[in-house]
């Protein structure tokens, strides 16, 4: 496949990777006179406070995350405090970076566009985009280290300690072009080309109007699609949590693989799911059947992943090269390269997965699942991994049958 055959939408971002330092953290905690029992993974964030308050109540339920913050100004202030460098975002455009490593390039649909962007995206993919001007509005993006431990003291004054207990990452934005999400007129004529579209990005609309709007633009530009073209939609954090049902109600006869991972499959089940308990793990598949009916569903978590339906093993190969693709990244970070990926073949995977893929097999005919990587990794890289997942598992898709050989 070309460039021209691959389309990843819908929109991109300039992001703010900061350099985890607790004593900072702490130093906040005293400046604002933050409490351990005010901590809320949940709050509005209306000022570097409560940012403050959102991060660290992130920080003690291990959770990652994404969150909607009041203006950009709150992530310039608090991104300064900290070591940073800047990279891009958005699945669409992490995708892409993971799928170049193989040689797969793609054509990107964008909503903004600044020098950061024009200078860091991959060689050798095409870009169209809506944006009539240039504009840069960062995404503040956060990961924690397995121990990470900052001190907060409780109403009495006594500290309590919050440790992370693994690794996560946190995402912080405040960016009108992907809230507003328009599409580029020269969408439709991309997806005349195209054999593989992905869509995201919806979870960052505020609007009910303006998403049910973007919706229909996007439905009537997907008619341009060929018939055998495969539509792969990734989930994310709804900022505003009802727009989910709304996109799939719209989308959802269009969309041949959807994708989610651990923390969604939690926020639409609302409750916590023991991902190494079997019975747990084949209780939570069949309920989110309920909640996302794809005609294929794809789950993919730390421990293992997994592809739902008729056609799941299909779906098998391209499973396991988006679970290589993101376990390269969680241990190599930016810049991986090729040799990097298919060492990662070589490694062991996870017992735990392992035992869930067995029972699994035996007791839900119509499901594939394929452990993680055994990865023990002092210093990962959490960001992007789910993005990775979905530019490994599109790349193993396009050169499956190929002479090139994944695994």
């Amino acid at each position: 496949m070309t460039s021209s055959d691959i389309v990843l939408g819908l929109g991109g971002t300039v992001d703010y990777e900061i350099e985890w330092d607790s004593s900072v953290l702490e130093a906040l905690v005293a400046e604002y006179g933050i409490r351990a029992d005010e901590l809320d993974a949940a709050a509005p964030i209306a000022d570097e406070r409560a940012l403050v308050v959102s991060l660290l109540g992130l920080l003690r339920s291990g959770s990652g995350g994404e969150r909607y913050v009041a203006s950009s100004g709150i992530v310039e202030r608090f991104a300064a405090r900290f070591e940073r460098r800047i990279t891009l975002g958005g699945t669409g455009v992490r995708a892409a970076f993971a799928m170049r490593v193989l040689g797969v390039t793609s054509t990107l649909h964008l909503v903004s566009i600044d020098d950061h962007v024009r200078r860091l995206l991959p060689e050798g993919c095409p870009w169209i985009s809506s944006a009539t001007h240039d504009s840069t509005d960062p995404h503040l993006i956060v990961q924690f280290p397995t121990g990470a431990r900052v001190r907060v003291p409780d109403a009495s004054g006594a500290v309590v300690d919050l440790v992370a207990a693994h690794p996560n990452r946190l995402i912080y934005s405040n960016d009108p072009p992907n809230q507003t999400l328009y599409l580029s007129d020269e969408l439709p004529a991309a997806l005349a080309a195209a054999r593989i579209f992905l869509i995201s990005g919806f979870n960052s609309m505020r609007d009910a109007a303006a998403l049910t709007q973007r919706l229909d633009e996007l439905r009537a530009d997907m008619a341009w699609l060929p018939s055998d073209a495969l539509v792969m939609y990734e989930d994310s954090g709804f900022h505003m949590p009802g727009f989910s049902a709304q996109v799939r109600t719209a989308l959802l006869d269009r969309i041949d693989v959807y994708s989610l991972n651990e923390d969604e499959l939690e926020g639409y089940l609302d409750r916590r799911v023991d991902l190494l308990d079997p019975a747990q793990v084949r209780s939570a598949l069949h309920d989110i059947r309920a909640v996302v009916p794809a005609r294929t569903l794809l789950v993919h978590t730390k421990h293992w992943s997994a592809v739902l339906g008729e056609e799941a093993e299909r779906h098998r190969t391209a499973l396991a090269g988006g679970i290589q693709m993101a376990s390269t990244r969680y241990r190599y970070g930016d810049g991986f390269q090729r040799t990097d990926y298919e060492a990662m073949a070589l490694e062991r995977q996870n017992p735990g997965g392992i035992e869930v893929a067995r029972e699994l097999a035996r007791t839900s005919p119509a499901t594939v699942v394929i452990p993680a990587y055994l990865l023990d990794d002092p210093a990962p890289t959490t960001i992007g991994l789910g993005d990775t997942f979905v530019g490994g598992f599109i790349a193993a898709t396009v050169m499956r049958g190929s002479s090139d050989h994944l695994l």
